[in-house]
């Protein structure tokens, strides 16, 4: 009796060992998931253009079939590249992180640019492009590989960002976390872009169909409100982008050993926040330092603009479209 005792014993220390593991592997990947914001917004933010154009009923099947191609991208690719480079080159992963940040810095100056009429295109599709009439089930098929093959970029940013924040432990705490990273932010992404795309439906369903005037009203309100919600979401997202990108590129040049910028950012931050009110502090200093990591992403990505233009993308083209083709 004493030793079933034990053995239960034993067996219950391994169950709060495995659940304090679970509920750290949580943790961290939400920790981790939070650096990303800014490819996590422009993720959501891009994906509805995929499905518009197509019938209602085909909305859904294929915001899944992109956010399965989505979780392949992180799980099958990505997650044991991303290992493998902590394992054995993790002096690649900072310039790797730079890669990602140059590429939202890029991202971001190209969508301000565009809203400002001064060129860019920021994600729409290359103009000239040959329009032709295609058979829908061909044109669902192109346009959800051009959603998967957009997702892994955004995916290999979200990942390596995410690995980056991730504290330093053992293999299989890593893959642990890096893996609910990739799942969490997969099911919030695509969960949140189906309730986009669909909010219009619904909000015309309760307009025309709804028995309370409370509940036409509110329909209205919803089909009135989203086109600005989708306007707010690509601004927001384009801010995170340049924010996320400046303060990726500023961190990574202090990691190589050029940490100046980081130091001067710091010293405003600290000079604004001491100039608050005391509850104010914190707010300023990190208000002050994420405006300036904008501003840098904002300048370093339009000096990028007619390189990604006029070389990176005609290349890619020439390489993967016209293959495809």
């Amino acid at each position: 009796m004493s030793g079933l005792l034990a053995l239960l014993d034993d067996v219950a220390g391994i169950a709060k060992v495995a659940a304090s593991s679970i509920d750290d592997v949580i943790g961290q990947a939400a920790k981790a998931g939070t650096k990303a914001a800014g490819a996590v917004i422009d993720d959501a933010a891009v994906t509805p253009k995929y499905v518009h154009g197509f019938e209602a009923d085909r909305e859904l099947p294929i915001i899944w079939r992109i956010a399965k191609g989505s979780f392949i991208n992180k799980l099958v690719y990505l997650l044991p590249v991303g290992l493998a480079l902590s394992a054995f080159a993790p002096f690649l992963i900072a310039p790797l992180l730079m890669l990602g940040g140059a590429y939202l810095c890029f991202e971001g100056a190209e969508k301000v640019a565009h809203a400002l009429g001064i060129g860019g295109h920021g994600h729409d599709d290359y103009p000239h492009k040959e329009e032709t009439v295609e058979d829908p089930a061909h044109l669902e098929e192109e346009k959800a590989k051009g959603a998967i093959k957009t997702d892994f970029i955004l995916s290999a940013e979200i990942m390596t960002i995410s690995l980056a924040a991730i504290p330093e432990s053992n293999f299989w705490m890593e893959a642990a976390t890096l893996a609910a990273v990739g799942i969490m932010i997969t099911i919030a992404v695509y969960g949140s872009v189906a309730i986009i795309v669909k909010a219009d439906d619904v909000g015309l369903a309760m307009a025309n169909r709804g028995r309370l005037g409370i509940t036409q009203a509110i329909g209205r309100g919803i089909v009135r409100i989203m086109p600005k919600f989708m306007w707010l979401l690509t601004v927001v997202g384009t801010a995170a982008m340049l924010w996320v990108g400046g303060s990726i590129i500023v961190h990574g040049a202090e990691e190589l050993g050029w940490g100046a910028p980081a130091h001067l950012i710091h010293d405003w931050a600290y000079a604004v926040g001491r100039a608050l009110p005391e509850n104010l502090v914190g707010f300023g200093e990190w208000l002050t330092k994420a405006v300036v990591d904008g501003i840098i992403g904002l300048g370093l990505g339009a000096l990028l603009i007619p390189i990604g233009e006029k070389i990176i993308t005609p290349l890619w083209r020439a390489v993967f479209v016209k293959k495809e083709a």
